[in-house]
């Protein structure tokens, strides 16, 4: 009878191993986190946009807020040695968000002004979510990206007239190519280099590598860039002095390829090729071009 009792006992304790594992596994399983980039390769103060999913998996409505003096979402990144990375702005200031029972949720968040990833070299990131109805955090996976710089092509330095804000200031322009493994991308640059301040720095898009972009200041030191994106086609770009894009618009080359003129007025205008109109998708995107709030901006899709 004795191994019979022992083999119970085993049983009793098995068991309850296997409930604790299998109400753990639950716990875990409440609140999924997923993070994604949307490449590997970013140049320096270049808008690094993190995409976080978040899934409900509790079998009930949750409720995500601050809760315990702990925010309920923030990231932790750290430097290629392993060093943390603090934040330079709090990111909780995410507002309280309800999760209804087998929903998913995608939040899109631009590191760059939010933490000190300025630097060149690699990082990782991840998100974390905190659950305050179980004192619990949930993790998504972690990812890596590297910092790197483009190559400068030009470069022109500026004052800020009267009229506009900061009279008297200077700005730097620069256009900078950077080469990635399928295209290479023209970025513009805007900055104080008295006082270190990157106002922007984004992709105006992909540019033929072989074809030098054409750049103009007009009679307000607005800078004008066209480039040449694909074959027979060409990118215009009209940039604020303080890294707002002011306009984005596309020329088909025809019997006259486009160039930059000046006007008497000093304004600038494109002589030459045929305006494209601009498919819905694209005048939605330049109708919510970044505002100087809003640097560094996202910009153009590659």
């Amino acid at each position: 009878m004795r191994p019979v009792a022992l083999s119970y006992r085993a049983m009793k304790i098995a068991l309850l191993f296997a409930s604790f594992f299998l109400w753990a596994a639950e716990l875990r399983a409440q609140i999924q986190v997923d993070l994604k980039l949307p490449r590997l390769q970013f140049i320096a103060y270049e808008p690094v946009i993190a995409t976080i999913g978040i899934t409900n998996l509790a079998g009930r409505d949750v409720d995500l807020h601050d809760a315990d003096g702990q925010a309920w979402f923030g990231f932790e990144i750290t430097g290629a040695e392993g060093q943390p990375i603090t934040p330079l702005k709090i990111t909780g200031e995410q507002p309280p968000l309800k999760i209804e029972a087998g929903k998913r949720v995608t939040r899109k968040i631009n590191l760059t002004p939010l933490y000190q990833v300025h630097d060149f070299g690699a990082y990782h990131v991840r998100a974390h979510i905190y659950f305050s109805d179980l004192s619990k955090f949930y993790y998504s996976q972690t990812k890596v990206f590297e910092v790197t710089d483009a190559r400068p092509i030009w470069q022109k330095t500026v004052g800020i007239p009267e009229g506009s804000p900061g009279p008297g200031s200077v700005r730097t322009y620069s256009l900078l190519t950077n080469r990635f493994p399928d295209h290479t991308s023209l970025y513009v640059r805007v900055e104080d280099k008295d006082s270190g301040i990157v106002y922007a720095t984004y992709s105006l898009g992909r540019i033929l590598s072989f074809d030098e972009p054409q750049a103009e200041l007009d009679q307000v030191n607005r800078l004008h860039v066209l480039h040449c994106a694909a074959p027979k086609n060409w990118a215009y770009s009209q940039i604020g002095l303080n890294g707002e894009l002011l306009a984005h618009s596309s020329f088909m080359e025809t019997k006259a390829r486009p160039r930059l003129t000046h006007r008497t007025d000093g304004a600038v205008t494109v002589r030459g090729g045929m305006l494209e109109a601009p498919a819905p998708a694209a005048q939605s995107a330049r109708n919510a071009a970044p505002k100087l709030s809003d640097r560094p901006p996202e910009m153009p899709k590659e």
